[in-house]
């Protein structure tokens, strides 16, 4: 087992004039089977770049056989792929940051490709989208991936078609301005939903998407982890769009109310008898909790308003991606 020893902050020291400092990220749970090789593709990839590999407390020798490879290597005992991501984002400093995952299903050969883009196109997010090679997908998973970018852009806006790939390039003031809060692979929705919230310049390209190689098994469980989703996204929309979301909700209370209290005055005004107290009550108390939803929007809004403007002052307090020249 690897110890958990301090990292340098910087992934690699930058001469003046030289280029941007980048940092290879490669969050692992029980990857021995191909991590070596990963780290020794995007090694030759990006030579320039320092390759991490934070091992999620695994069983097998992910950790000692990436560190073998040339990689830095912590292991983080918390496991689930957003503890991961978080720490690796508070712990680890660069200009550029490049995360994918240890299974060899994403190209590393495309890596340079893919910071050339984010530098000539000024983005501060760049997602690989996945163009599956035959078997890359369970045929639950690829439907699923479907309907949740459709949800994501019915809430939250956008143009993301694969909010769930694995491989992304940021810049540093993306990655030092994004307040990570999910624990599992939700992370990945996270990250596409702080773009969308801050309106910063994010964009996609496709690149193949291999099947996992023998001897890596994917983490996903179809029905457990869809419902993790769901509830994710309704909660970043709550967050979000607190307005939307609780309009919504008094929608929905104010419309079963109706539902409740029609054949109740009908039934008053054609027999003149009163309806049952319990039923009135339960009307007029999903009415009460219909205005109490649409109040409880509006106040929130504000409250949402307020924590867009320090995230985005934060943002803009990181500074540009790298040190601007003076002016000849």
């Amino acid at each position: 087992m690897v110890r958990e020893a301090a990292l340098p902050l910087d992934a690699t020291p930058r001469p003046e004039g030289a280029g941007p400092r980048i940092a290879m990220l490669l969050p692992c749970l029980n990857e021995a089977a191909s991590i070596g090789e990963v780290v020794r593709a995007f090694q030759a990839s990006l030579p320039a770049a320092t390759v991490y590999v934070y091992d999620n407390d695994s069983d097998d020798d992910t950790a000692e056989i990436a560190r073998r490879a040339g990689a830095v290597v912590r292991v983080k005992k918390m496991r689930g792929k957003g503890n991961v991501v978080r720490r690796m984002f508070a712990d680890i400093d660069a200009d550029i940051f490049v995360l994918s995952d240890g299974d060899m299903t994403y190209d590393a050969s495309k890596a340079p490709q893919l910071v050339e883009q984010l530098l000539e196109e000024e983005l501060d997010m760049l997602v690989a989208t996945r163009k599956p090679t035959e078997k890359a997908h369970r045929a639950g998973h690829a439907l699923g991936n479907r309907l949740f970018n459709y949800l994501a852009r019915l809430l939250f806006g956008g143009h993301f078609t694969d909010i769930f790939s694995g491989y992304r390039v940021f810049t540093r003031r993306f990655v030092k301005s994004f307040p990570a809060v999910s624990r599992g692979f939700e992370i990945e929705a996270e990250l596409a939903v702080h773009a969308l919230d801050l309106r910063v310049k994010a964009s996609e390209v496709a690149l193949p998407y291999r099947a996992r190689g023998a001897g890596s098994e994917s983490k996903l469980r179809t029905f457990r982890d869809g419902f993790k989703l769901l509830f994710t996204f309704l909660l970043l929309c709550k967050e979000i769009r607190p307005f939307a979301f609780f309009t919504a909700l008094s929608g929905l209370f104010a419309a079963v109310s109706i539902i409740l209290a029609y054949p109740i005055v009908v039934t008053w005004l054609e027999t003149g008898l009163v309806p049952r107290l319990p039923t009135a009550v339960l009307c007029a108390s999903l009415m009460i909790f219909a205005f109490l939803s649409l109040a409880s929007g509006m106040v929130l809004d504000s409250v949402s308003k307020a924590r867009h403007e320090m995230k985005r002052l934060h943002y803009l307090a990181l500074g540009p991606l790298l040190p601007q020249s003076e002016p000849d």
